[in-house]
């Protein structure tokens, strides 16, 4: 008989564990309060960043926090009783931002990045989603010649490195490979390794429809009510209470709630972030990051899409789009976004960890119990290679790369 196990959260993180796990012959039964892909996973700029090689570290320059602090500029926007809630983890995250631990934690990161576009061609390919992915990779544009110089000199590092491939372009060669840039600026980085993909909510959709097809049970229910029961763990479901003998929390912001009731305190934070759809006239051929001021523009199937930097503020506080109007004053400096679409601006939340490393692997009090959460910017990068690795602990083989660095008993 098979081993069962219960996957909560069915979001690109928890979506893939399922898959993985499936593939291993666990009975898997996955649940989420809504369709799979519809919470964080929706909202993001859409990107598999295989130049992702080194987390985001707490910024350390003077003139960046006093702007920060005093609402200047649309990277950050903070609100006092988020700051207060999570003091004790940013003070930590500041801390683990020292070059020394975030060199180790930039080695540990880069070992799952490299595997990301890998583990994701497999998962594409099966669930028959090449329509949504664009392999061309995507640009980091400067407004200055020394911001462009410096993130050269980085590139090349990391090229060296870690083998990431880039190519520099002058204000000349990014005009004429994005016509729709309005203003000539200094240069950009092309990301050559990275993919795009067109709908980042329907690309986990086809993923849990491989999921159902293969076998999978996906059930609507609440994470909140997981239980122990005996030697194993049952959860609420539309369908009724649900038993397995082993189960995963992959509920990404939504992981600090429901590990606190079971007496874990971990260092964990989240970052929120909106986004706003545009009927731009012209298009722009590849995903940009506007370097120096925090956002992202990305085609989708919807239109434009316009992604915020980081708002520290409690999950439940009311929107305050407030980086969203200041980045689309600078995205119109850029290129011609025309109007947004008659819509709400869609806002989630990124889970964070201090140490900017995922919390993957067995719970340290609870038998049958695995942590699958804390991937901050890259869950959606992250989430195939992710799940491959927990499946792999799960079912005790010998794992893609080491764990070490991501179990949960780090911070025990």
């Amino acid at each position: 008989m098979a081993s069962s196990i219960l996957v909560l959260g069915a979001g690109m993180v928890g979506t893939c564990t399922a898959l993985h796990l499936q593939q291993r012959g666990f009975d898997v039964v996955l649940v989420d309060r809504r369709a799979p892909g519809q919470e964080t996973s929706l909202g993001n700029a859409g990107l598999i960043q295989r130049e992702a090689v080194e987390p985001y570290a707490f910024p350390r320059e003077p003139g960046f926090l006093l702007n920060a602090a005093l609402g200047r500029g649309a990277e950050v926007h903070w609100h006092a009783r988020g700051l207060w809630q999570m003091a004790g983890s940013l003070w930590a995250y500041y801390k683990n931002s020292h070059p020394q631990p975030h060199a180790r934690a930039a080695e540990g990161y880069s070992r799952l990045i490299a595997h990301a576009t890998d583990e994701h061609d497999l998962l594409i390919a099966a669930s028959g989603a090449q329509d949504l992915v664009a392999r061309e990779g995507f640009r980091f544009v400067f407004r200055t010649a020394e911001a462009f110089d410096k993130a050269a000199q980085r590139a090349d590092r990391l090229r060296t490195r870690l083998g990431v491939r880039s190519q520099a372009e002058n204000t000349d060669q990014l005009a004429q490979a994005e016509p729709a840039l309005r203003v000539p600026l200094a240069g950009a980085l092309h990301w050559l390794d990275s993919w795009a993909v067109n709908d980042p909510g329907a690309l986990v959709q086809r993923y849990a429809e491989l999921f159902v097809a293969r076998g999978g049970r996906l059930l609507t229910g609440d994470a909140a009510s997981l239980q122990q029961q005996g030697a194993g763990w049952s959860v609420q479901t539309t369908e009724g209470r649900v038993d397995a003998q082993q189960a995963l929390l992959a509920l990404g912001p939504w992981a600090d709630d429901l590990i606190r009731t079971l007496g874990y305190r971990f260092p964990l934070f989240i970052k929120r972030g909106y986004h706003q759809h545009y009927q731009a006239p012209v298009q722009l051929r590849q995903p940009v990051l506007d370097a120096e001021r925090g956002y992202v523009l990305a085609p989708m199937q919807r239109g434009l899409r316009l992604t915020t930097g980081a708002e520290f503020a409690p999950i439940d506080a009311p929107p305050t789009p407030v980086q969203l109007a200041k980045a689309q004053a600078l995205a119109r400096e850029l290129v011609d976004l025309g109007q947004p679409l008659p819509e709400p601006p869609w806002l989630g939340a990124r889970p964070c960890t201090a140490d900017m490393l995922p919390v993957m692997g067995p719970a340290p009090r609870h038998k049958g119990l695995w942590f699958n959460f804390g991937h901050a910017h890259q869950g959606f990068t992250l989430g195939p290679v992710a799940g491959r690795l927990l499946a792999e602990m799960v079912s005790a083989e010998a794992p893609l790369l080491d764990p070490a660095p991501y179990r949960p008993a780090r911070f025990a």
